[in-house]
């Protein structure tokens, strides 16, 4: 209805605001959903993984991480999703450098950490935006079962457990992560 096209808000909108706000939000089809803070398990796990391949991509300079920063995957209506780690390839990147609201598209790599409170068919839903919007590689990280499922673009998920080094040869030719060590510490 028109109604309920004029109550749902743009990226620009919700940037404008939410960015000030206390909390966590994501917007999905114009409506805004608050999340919980992640808890600190969570919080260690994102340092593990941004630590590495936050250096990685600093001495190689394929691109740039960024961490809950905001990706408009889909317009009119708006979704902005804030995945806990995204990679950007330096053709991607805006020419001026990292926007100052939301990036306009998908991050080519996203990670999320799943959270407890988080329920499978909104994950189902979240890496589908994601893929559909361009994400080439979403890696979905369970913490309890130290698990990594790697989604990628045409639909094939691998799952993989703390003994295997996840790599992205096209991404991120020569980057290893071994998945026991984002799970330690």
């Amino acid at each position: 209805t028109m109604a309920e096209q004029r109550t749902l808000l743009s990226a620009d909108d919700f940037f404008w605001q939410y960015s000030h706000k206390e909390g966590n939000y994501e917007l999905v089809k114009g409506k805004v959903i608050e999340m919980p803070p992640p808890g600190g398990v969570h919080g260690g796990i994102a340092v593990n993984i941004v630590s590495p391949l936050g250096t990685f991509v600093r001495q190689r300079e394929p691109g740039r991480v960024v961490v809950e920063t905001g990706f408009r995957l889909e317009h009119q209506p708006d979704t902005v999703r804030g995945p806990d780690v995204s990679f950007v390839t330096k053709d991607r990147m805006p020419t001026d450098g990292l926007p100052r609201a939301f990036f306009m598209g998908a991050p080519d790599q996203a990670v999320e950490i799943v959270s407890p409170s988080d329920s499978a068919g909104d994950l189902e839903i979240k890496v589908a935006e994601y893929l559909s919007s361009g994400t080439k590689s979403f890696w979905a990280v369970y913490p309890d079962s130290r698990r990594v499922v790697v989604h990628r673009s045409g639909g094939i998920a691998q799952t993989h457990g703390e003994d295997f080094n996840l790599e992205e040869p096209e991404q991120l030719p020569g980057f290893s992560l071994s998945l026991g060590e984002i799970f330690d510490g």
